[in-house]
């Protein structure tokens, strides 16, 4: 068994080799890249990150080649490579996931396991593919995050409001209350689950005719989950 495991590690590379782990690599990241372009449910995917995919997987199967066996390289690398500090914001988690991704891919060419890497990637991308479209670790009940502004000074607005909100929402849960200026004001911010949906709007528009309730906020809260 560890024999085996050495084997993996103890080869050397002919120039066919080289380039051979690198295509593989190559072919590898541009899958990937599609398959997060497909599988990207936000405004607009960034051209630079999906090419980034590509060639973090070429670079990755370079430096697993450049370290081979040696360890005294494997830890030049690692302090070289601790130089660099990124300091761009990741948006999504799964843009996370997509760059380990693409490193491990980049890992199985650079040692020379292509069809590891090859079905590999075929495979995790499908099972991306297939979990961001069908959507089955959805929440089955929806709350959204309402937001507005109440006149502190009138107490005749609490009991409207709070009419309206029960009208509409079988689920209501306070999570702020915000004074805002000299204290006259109040931000309140409710996690609710309506009764129907499509009444969103009728919600909203009842709401904003109370006298006090003022920059009314209501959207979809999927931090919350």
């Amino acid at each position: 068994m560890f024999s085996d495991f050495q084997q993996v590690f103890n080869f050397s590379l002919s120039l066919g080799d080289m380039l051979a782990n690198i295509v593989v690599s190559f072919i590898c990241g541009v899958i990937i890249s599609l398959f997060y372009r497909w599988s990207y449910k936000g405004p607009g995917y960034s051209i630079s990150f999906l090419n980034s995919i590509v060639v973090l997987s070429m670079i990755t199967s370079v430096v697993i080649m450049v370290i081979g066996n040696n360890l005294a390289r494997a830890f030049g690398l690692v302090g070289a490579m601790s130089i660099i500090r990124f300091r761009t914001a990741v948006k999504d988690t799964i843009d996370i996931v997509f760059i380990f991704f693409s490193l491990s891919i980049g890992m199985a060419a650079g040692v020379g396991l292509k069809v590891m890497a090859l079905s590999s990637t075929m495979f995790i991308g499908l099972i991306l593919l297939f979990l961001t479209n069908v959507n089955i670790m959805a929440p089955s009940r929806k709350e959204f995050l309402l937001q507005f502004f109440v006149n502190n000074e009138d107490n005749e607005t609490e009991s409207f409001y709070s009419k309206i909100i029960s009208k509409f929402c079988k689920n209501v849960n306070l999570i702020n209350v915000k004074t805002m200026g000299d204290g006259s004001r109040l931000e309140l911010s409710y996690h609710v689950a309506l009764r129907n949906e499509k009444k969103n709007g009728e919600f909203i528009r009842e709401l904003n005719k109370i006298n006090g309730v003022e920059n009314i906020s209501f959207f979809y809260d999927e931090e919350h989950f």
